[in-house]
Protein backbone atom coordinates (compact mmCIF):
# COMPACT_ATOMS: atom_id res chain seq x y z
CA UNK A 1 0.00 0.00 0.00
CA UNK A 2 1.25 3.49 -0.74
CA UNK A 3 1.29 5.65 2.31
CA UNK A 4 1.17 9.49 2.35
CA UNK A 5 4.00 11.12 4.03
CA UNK A 6 2.49 14.28 6.56
CA UNK A 7 3.85 16.91 8.37
CA UNK A 8 6.10 16.64 10.92
CA UNK A 9 2.73 18.51 13.12
CA UNK A 10 0.39 16.54 11.62
CA UNK A 11 2.97 13.51 12.63
CA UNK A 12 3.01 14.38 16.29
CA UNK A 13 -0.20 15.43 16.74
CA UNK A 14 -1.21 11.48 15.59
CA UNK A 15 2.05 9.83 17.40
CA UNK A 16 0.34 11.11 21.10
CA UNK A 17 -2.68 9.04 20.23
CA UNK A 18 -3.05 5.51 20.98
CA UNK A 19 -1.34 4.53 17.80
CA UNK A 20 0.03 6.53 15.19
CA UNK A 21 -2.78 7.17 12.30
CA UNK A 22 -1.82 5.64 8.45
CA UNK A 23 -3.07 7.58 5.48
CA UNK A 24 -3.67 6.54 2.37
CA UNK A 25 -4.09 7.80 -1.25
CA UNK A 26 -7.83 6.35 -2.21
CA UNK A 27 -6.52 5.78 -5.55
CA UNK A 28 -3.43 5.41 -7.72
CA UNK A 29 -5.19 7.25 -10.19
CA UNK A 30 -8.36 9.16 -9.02
CA UNK A 31 -10.74 8.76 -12.19
CA UNK A 32 -13.32 11.94 -12.79
CA UNK A 33 -10.96 13.83 -12.54
CA UNK A 34 -9.46 16.81 -14.62
CA UNK A 35 -6.27 18.82 -14.33
CA UNK A 36 -5.95 21.41 -12.17
CA UNK A 37 -4.42 23.36 -9.38
CA UNK A 38 -4.76 21.17 -5.90
CA UNK A 39 -6.09 24.16 -4.03
CA UNK A 40 -6.85 22.15 -0.28
CA UNK A 41 -6.73 24.53 2.97
CA UNK A 42 -7.21 22.97 6.59
CA UNK A 43 -8.34 25.82 9.10
CA UNK A 44 -9.02 24.93 12.31
CA UNK A 45 -11.77 28.15 13.51
CA UNK A 46 -12.16 30.03 16.69
CA UNK A 47 -14.88 27.21 17.63
CA UNK A 48 -11.85 24.10 17.84
CA UNK A 49 -13.30 22.28 14.93
CA UNK A 50 -10.72 21.61 11.57
CA UNK A 51 -12.17 21.96 7.78
CA UNK A 52 -11.22 21.33 4.93
CA UNK A 53 -11.94 22.95 1.86
CA UNK A 54 -11.44 22.13 -1.58
CA UNK A 55 -10.80 18.66 -1.44
CA UNK A 56 -9.67 17.25 -5.10
CA UNK A 57 -7.26 14.77 -3.63
CA UNK A 58 -8.97 12.00 -1.81
CA UNK A 59 -7.83 9.92 1.16
CA UNK A 60 -8.26 7.17 3.75
CA UNK A 61 -6.98 7.40 7.25
CA UNK A 62 -7.21 4.32 9.48
CA UNK A 63 -7.91 4.60 12.96
CA UNK A 64 -7.21 0.99 15.07
CA UNK A 65 -8.44 -0.15 18.60
CA UNK A 66 -5.89 -0.85 20.65
CA UNK A 67 -4.23 -4.37 20.39
CA UNK A 68 -6.02 -7.24 21.63
CA UNK A 69 -9.15 -4.85 21.26
CA UNK A 70 -10.51 -6.33 18.24
CA UNK A 71 -10.38 -9.86 16.64
CA UNK A 72 -12.55 -10.52 13.21
CA UNK A 73 -14.28 -7.30 13.98
CA UNK A 74 -16.73 -4.60 12.48
CA UNK A 75 -15.17 -1.46 10.81
CA UNK A 76 -17.01 2.24 10.00
CA UNK A 77 -15.92 4.59 7.24
CA UNK A 78 -17.03 8.12 8.26
CA UNK A 79 -17.85 10.46 6.45
CA UNK A 80 -17.59 14.03 7.81
CA UNK A 81 -20.31 16.76 6.82
CA UNK A 82 -19.79 20.15 5.81
CA UNK A 83 -22.94 20.81 3.09
CA UNK A 84 -20.83 19.31 0.14
CA UNK A 85 -18.58 22.39 0.47
CA UNK A 86 -15.86 21.69 3.22
CA UNK A 87 -15.41 18.36 5.53
CA UNK A 88 -15.89 18.86 9.52
CA UNK A 89 -13.09 16.58 9.73
CA UNK A 90 -12.43 16.73 13.63
CA UNK A 91 -15.40 16.23 15.45
CA UNK A 92 -17.34 14.56 12.58
CA UNK A 93 -14.13 12.33 11.81
CA UNK A 94 -11.46 11.76 13.91
CA UNK A 95 -13.05 12.07 17.46
CA UNK A 96 -15.83 9.73 16.25
CA UNK A 97 -13.24 7.30 15.04
CA UNK A 98 -11.46 7.48 18.32
CA UNK A 99 -14.63 6.74 20.21
CA UNK A 100 -15.46 3.63 17.90
CA UNK A 101 -11.86 2.45 18.57
CA UNK A 102 -12.83 2.33 22.10
CA UNK A 103 -15.59 0.09 21.28
CA UNK A 104 -13.07 -2.24 19.42
CA UNK A 105 -13.92 -0.92 15.73
CA UNK A 106 -11.75 0.07 13.47
CA UNK A 107 -12.80 3.15 11.85
CA UNK A 108 -11.32 4.95 8.32
CA UNK A 109 -11.82 8.29 8.20
CA UNK A 110 -12.58 9.35 4.35
CA UNK A 111 -11.64 12.87 2.67
CA UNK A 112 -13.65 12.67 -0.10
CA UNK A 113 -13.32 14.89 -2.90
CA UNK A 114 -15.70 18.03 -3.04
CA UNK A 115 -18.51 18.43 -6.02
CA UNK A 116 -16.60 21.41 -8.07
CA UNK A 117 -16.60 21.69 -11.96
CA UNK A 118 -12.70 22.97 -12.01
CA UNK A 119 -11.63 19.09 -10.54
CA UNK A 120 -14.18 16.92 -12.32
CA UNK A 121 -15.56 15.50 -14.74
CA UNK A 122 -18.53 14.95 -13.45
CA UNK A 123 -18.96 16.16 -9.88
CA UNK A 124 -22.80 14.43 -9.55
CA UNK A 125 -20.67 11.25 -8.74
CA UNK A 126 -17.12 12.50 -7.87
CA UNK A 127 -18.08 11.75 -3.98
CA UNK A 128 -20.02 9.08 -4.74
CA UNK A 129 -16.66 7.15 -6.15
CA UNK A 130 -14.98 8.03 -2.70
CA UNK A 131 -17.21 6.28 -0.67
CA UNK A 132 -17.65 2.88 -3.05
CA UNK A 133 -13.81 2.95 -3.57
CA UNK A 134 -13.79 3.49 0.73
CA UNK A 135 -15.91 0.50 0.83
CA UNK A 136 -14.21 -1.74 -1.88
CA UNK A 137 -10.50 -0.69 0.06
CA UNK A 138 -11.17 -1.53 3.18
CA UNK A 139 -12.61 -4.61 2.39
CA UNK A 140 -9.60 -5.65 -0.11
CA UNK A 141 -7.60 -4.72 3.59
CA UNK A 142 -9.94 -7.04 6.09
CA UNK A 143 -7.36 -9.47 6.80
CA UNK A 144 -4.69 -6.64 7.32
CA UNK A 145 -6.41 -4.95 9.88
CA UNK A 146 -8.04 -8.37 11.18
CA UNK A 147 -11.55 -6.91 10.27
CA UNK A 148 -15.26 -8.84 9.51
CA UNK A 149 -15.51 -8.21 5.53
CA UNK A 150 -19.12 -8.76 6.26
CA UNK A 151 -19.58 -6.15 9.39
CA UNK A 152 -17.83 -2.57 7.33
CA UNK A 153 -20.34 -0.28 7.73
CA UNK A 154 -20.76 3.43 6.54
CA UNK A 155 -21.30 6.45 8.46
CA UNK A 156 -21.91 10.31 7.83
CA UNK A 157 -23.04 13.53 9.52
CA UNK A 158 -25.28 16.04 7.28
CA UNK A 159 -24.33 16.01 3.69
CA UNK A 160 -21.56 13.43 4.56
CA UNK A 161 -25.11 11.53 5.61
CA UNK A 162 -26.50 12.48 2.23
CA UNK A 163 -23.01 10.37 0.82
CA UNK A 164 -23.72 7.79 3.32
CA UNK A 165 -27.53 7.30 2.44
CA UNK A 166 -26.82 7.41 -0.96
CA UNK A 167 -24.19 4.47 -0.92
CA UNK A 168 -26.59 2.88 0.57
CA UNK A 169 -29.08 2.90 -1.75
CA UNK A 170 -26.98 3.47 -5.04
CA UNK A 171 -24.65 0.97 -4.12
CA UNK A 172 -25.42 -0.95 -7.35
CA UNK A 173 -24.99 1.87 -9.54
CA UNK A 174 -21.11 1.12 -9.85
CA UNK A 175 -19.46 4.17 -10.90
CA UNK A 176 -15.32 2.83 -9.59
CA UNK A 177 -13.19 0.13 -11.53
CA UNK A 178 -14.25 -3.28 -9.58
CA UNK A 179 -12.55 -6.16 -11.98
CA UNK A 180 -12.36 -8.05 -8.06
CA UNK A 181 -16.04 -7.67 -7.87
CA UNK A 182 -16.08 -6.58 -4.10
CA UNK A 183 -19.00 -5.97 -2.44
CA UNK A 184 -20.34 -2.31 -2.29
CA UNK A 185 -22.99 -2.35 -0.15
CA UNK A 186 -22.55 -1.36 3.08
CA UNK A 187 -23.51 -3.67 5.74
CA UNK A 188 -25.12 -0.81 8.19
CA UNK A 189 -25.11 2.69 8.36
CA UNK A 190 -25.40 5.37 10.84
CA UNK A 191 -26.52 8.79 9.55
CA UNK A 192 -26.29 11.92 11.93
CA UNK A 193 -28.59 14.73 11.42
CA UNK A 194 -28.35 13.56 7.48
CA UNK A 195 -29.60 15.00 4.58
CA UNK A 196 -31.66 12.72 2.91
CA UNK A 197 -33.78 14.55 0.66
CA UNK A 198 -33.12 16.50 -2.21
CA UNK A 199 -36.91 17.69 -2.68
CA UNK A 200 -37.57 21.45 -2.81
CA UNK A 201 -39.28 21.59 0.75
CA UNK A 202 -36.83 19.21 2.57
CA UNK A 203 -33.54 19.29 1.01
CA UNK A 204 -30.65 21.27 2.09
CA UNK A 205 -30.28 23.88 -0.58
CA UNK A 206 -26.85 24.33 -0.44
CA UNK A 207 -25.68 20.49 -0.65
CA UNK A 208 -28.34 19.89 -3.80
CA UNK A 209 -26.78 23.10 -5.76
CA UNK A 210 -23.42 21.85 -4.68
CA UNK A 211 -23.65 17.87 -5.68
CA UNK A 212 -26.09 18.41 -8.80
CA UNK A 213 -26.46 22.24 -9.43
CA UNK A 214 -28.53 25.43 -9.13
CA UNK A 215 -30.81 23.76 -12.04
CA UNK A 216 -30.97 20.22 -11.86
CA UNK A 217 -33.67 18.10 -14.12
CA UNK A 218 -36.75 16.49 -11.57
CA UNK A 219 -35.32 12.89 -12.47
CA UNK A 220 -32.05 14.14 -11.21
CA UNK A 221 -33.66 15.77 -8.16
CA UNK A 222 -35.48 12.30 -7.10
CA UNK A 223 -32.49 10.15 -8.15
CA UNK A 224 -30.68 12.05 -4.83
CA UNK A 225 -33.40 12.00 -2.96
CA UNK A 226 -32.73 8.61 -1.15
CA UNK A 227 -35.63 8.36 0.83
CA UNK A 228 -37.19 7.61 -2.52
CA UNK A 229 -34.66 5.10 -2.64
CA UNK A 230 -35.20 2.46 -0.78
CA UNK A 231 -35.62 -0.98 -1.15
CA UNK A 232 -35.55 -4.35 0.80
CA UNK A 233 -31.44 -4.94 0.44
CA UNK A 234 -30.95 -1.06 1.93
CA UNK A 235 -28.49 -1.87 4.65
CA UNK A 236 -30.30 -1.72 8.30
CA UNK A 237 -29.40 2.11 10.04
CA UNK A 238 -29.31 3.87 12.96
CA UNK A 239 -30.22 7.73 12.35
CA UNK A 240 -30.05 10.68 14.95
CA UNK A 241 -31.67 14.58 14.82
CA UNK A 242 -32.95 17.36 16.64
CA UNK A 243 -36.52 18.25 16.40
CA UNK A 244 -35.21 22.19 16.33
CA UNK A 245 -32.92 21.69 13.47
CA UNK A 246 -32.96 24.55 10.94
CA UNK A 247 -30.67 23.37 8.37
CA UNK A 248 -31.58 20.42 8.01
CA UNK A 249 -35.09 19.31 8.79
CA UNK A 250 -35.65 15.88 10.86
CA UNK A 251 -38.37 14.91 8.70
CA UNK A 252 -35.29 13.99 6.46
CA UNK A 253 -34.78 11.07 8.62
CA UNK A 254 -38.07 10.16 9.60
CA UNK A 255 -38.79 9.63 6.28
CA UNK A 256 -35.43 7.52 4.97
CA UNK A 257 -37.02 5.29 8.53
CA UNK A 258 -40.32 5.25 7.26
CA UNK A 259 -39.03 3.97 4.00
CA UNK A 260 -36.88 1.38 5.70
CA UNK A 261 -39.42 0.42 7.64
CA UNK A 262 -41.82 -0.26 4.91
CA UNK A 263 -39.42 -2.22 3.33
CA UNK A 264 -38.97 -4.65 6.54
CA UNK A 265 -35.29 -3.15 6.81
CA UNK A 266 -34.14 -2.79 10.33
CA UNK A 267 -33.73 0.79 11.69
CA UNK A 268 -33.84 2.89 15.14
CA UNK A 269 -34.01 6.46 15.11
CA UNK A 270 -32.62 8.69 17.80
CA UNK A 271 -34.39 12.18 18.36
CA UNK A 272 -33.54 15.26 20.95
CA UNK A 273 -35.94 17.85 21.34
CA UNK A 274 -33.21 20.44 20.58
CA UNK A 275 -29.46 20.74 19.75
CA UNK A 276 -29.60 21.95 16.36
CA UNK A 277 -27.39 20.96 13.58
CA UNK A 278 -23.57 20.42 13.35
CA UNK A 279 -23.49 18.97 17.64
CA UNK A 280 -21.23 15.94 16.88
CA UNK A 281 -21.56 13.31 19.17
CA UNK A 282 -21.61 15.78 21.90
CA UNK A 283 -25.51 17.52 22.63
CA UNK A 284 -25.29 19.91 24.88
CA UNK A 285 -28.92 20.70 25.16
CA UNK A 286 -29.23 17.23 26.73
CA UNK A 287 -27.58 14.93 29.04
CA UNK A 288 -28.36 11.66 26.67
CA UNK A 289 -25.88 10.16 24.39
CA UNK A 290 -26.80 8.99 21.29
CA UNK A 291 -23.17 7.01 21.06
CA UNK A 292 -24.46 4.69 23.75
CA UNK A 293 -27.71 4.22 22.34
CA UNK A 294 -25.53 3.59 19.29
CA UNK A 295 -23.64 1.03 20.78
CA UNK A 296 -26.59 -1.13 21.90
CA UNK A 297 -28.16 -1.06 18.57
CA UNK A 298 -24.86 -2.10 17.09
CA UNK A 299 -24.92 -4.91 20.00
CA UNK A 300 -28.44 -6.07 18.99
CA UNK A 301 -27.64 -6.15 15.30
CA UNK A 302 -24.80 -8.24 16.20
CA UNK A 303 -22.50 -6.00 15.14
CA UNK A 304 -20.31 -6.10 18.09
Amino acid sequence: MKRLTIGLAAFFMMSTTTHAQEIFPLYQSVPNSRQAENLEQSVTGTDGITRINNVSVPTITVYQPAAGKQKNGPAVVICPGGGYSILAISHEGVDVAKAFNEWGVTAFVLKYRLPDDRTMTDKSIGPLQDAERAMQWVREHAKEYDINPHKVGIMGFSAGGHLASTLSTHYKDVVISNPGKVSLRPDFSVLIYPVISFSDSLGHRGSRERLIGKTPAAATIQKYSNELQVDKKTPPAFLVHAKDDKTVPWQNSQQYYDALLNNKVQARIFYYDKGGHGFGMHNKTSDQNWMAALKEWMQQQHLL
